[in-house]
């Protein structure tokens, strides 16, 4: 199997310039593609993660990355899924990201000796001389058809600034300086990309004859069509201090039984032929395949060591052991606690169980909350100093989320 035919048996293929010709050269051919990835935070997230597999599968195949950053697309922002401008990052602050996503895709890319490369578009677009810009590239884009694109076309009722319209002329001539210095033919990205990505190809066609592909991939949903990758206390990480491995495990523990085998698909390297098994489970059996899923994709993230400890803590709470030392854990100092005592509520918002004080209320009031499995009744409850000097505390969110609370 061909790693073109790889990727549509794992279902993530959404969309092709021209399938049958990709499919012929990602057979024939060894070639150089690239993903851009635009810095917007210090972390890569799960969204993310598809197209990182995406790349590694790609190169097991014999194919060269380009991991492009957007040092230069990151200072304007993409529109698309947008519905309003994007805060403006500084050159710091965007650095300082890329940064962290270099490290953190290491962990999946070789970048050694030339097997994959990076690059930073701020090396070419900053730079750029605006009227030159605009005679050579400028000319080739049609306002008209950018409009109608569907990246911009949804903004148009709630505004959508020149500033950001440059957007899809920026990435369209990543893949042109790419094509001409390192000899990329394909473009890869989420399918909410794929305006820009074919803006991309018709520009190496106008501007240099050449031919070119673009392939996008399905963004990473739930079966009833909802973004994974976010929870009540925000987007999952891939970084260990954004997101624990604990707290990564259970997220993929609990996914709901219809998108297990989906995401292994897409988010592991596991034989087609044993995710195929797993599908046949039913009922309770369901359960089998989410924890190989939950310790497979904490594997690639976190390695096979922080995984282990994240199974076994999960696995403890489970069968109501006492063994909590892998639970996230937050440490409470003397400023925590009046007259010996730490209202439930501050408890909460400390630990990022709940985002405010508001919530945490609603928690509480919902019977939402227990400490050490006694549920907590009312929002003046409060642990004291005492019992936390004798052992931690368990605090229990739902029947899902668990943490421990020490001195």
């Amino acid at each position: 199997m061909n790693v073109y035919q790889e990727l549509l048996a794992r279902d993530m293929i959404a969309q092709v310039t021209n399938a049958e010709k990709v499919e012929e050269t990602l057979q024939n051919k060894k070639i150089k593609f690239y993903i851009g990835f635009d810095p917007t935070a210090d972390s890569l997230h799960v969204g993310h993660f598809v197209q990182v597999m995406v790349m590694a599968h790609m190169q097991r195949a014999g194919h060269t990355p380009i991991a492009l950053f957007g040092g230069g697309t990151g200072m304007v922002g993409d529109p698309s899924g947008k519905t309003e401008m994007r805060k403006m990052m500084t050159k710091e602050t965007i650095a300082h990201n890329i940064a962290c996503f270099k490290e953190q895709m290491s962990k999946l890319i070789d970048f050694s000796d030339g097997k994959a490369l990076m690059v930073n578009n701020a090396d070419w677009l900053l730079d750029l001389n605006y009227i030159e810009f605009l005679r050579e590239i400028g000319v080739h884009f049609s306002v008209n058809r950018m409009l109608a694109a569907e990246c911009y076309k949804q903004r148009l009722e709630t505004g959508l600034s020149f500033f950001e319209l440059n957007y899809m002329i920026m990435q369209s001539y990543d893949f042109l300086v790419l094509a001409r210095e390192h000899d990329c033919i394909l473009q890869l990205g989420g399918d909410d990309q794929w305006s820009n990505i074919i803006y991309g190809v018709d520009l190496n066609r106008r501007a240099d004859a050449r031919e070119t592909f673009g392939m996008t991939f399905k963004l990473l949903q739930t079966s009833d069509g909802r973004k994974m990758g976010k929870t009540e206390s925000g987007a999952v990480w891939l970084d260990p201090e954004k997101t624990s491995p604990y707290d990564f495990y259970q997220y993929w523990r609990n996914v709901d039984d219809a998108d297990v085998i989906t995401c292994m698909k897409m988010l592991t390297f596991m034989p087609l032929e044993e995710i195929a098994q797993y599908a046949k489970l039913e009922g309770s059996d369901i359960n089998k395949a989410k924890e190989v899923l939950a310790f497979e994709v904490t594997k690639l993230i976190h390695g096979q060591e922080e995984a282990q400890k994240a199974r076994e803590a999960a696995k403890a709470l489970f069968d109501n052991k006492a063994d909590t030392e892998n639970m996230p854990t937050t440490k409470l100092s003397d400023d925590d606690f009046e007259d010996g005592s730490a209202n439930i509520l501050n408890i909460l918002t400390k630990t990022g169980l709940a985002k405010s004080r508001g919530e945490a209320r609603r928690l509480v009031d919902q019977g939402g909350v227990s400490v050490d499995d006694a549920k907590v009744q009312e929002i003046g409850f409060a642990i004291e100093y005492e019992t936390l000097k004798e052992s931690p505390v368990i605090i229990k969110k739902g029947k899902k989320v668990f943490h421990k609370l020490t001195l």
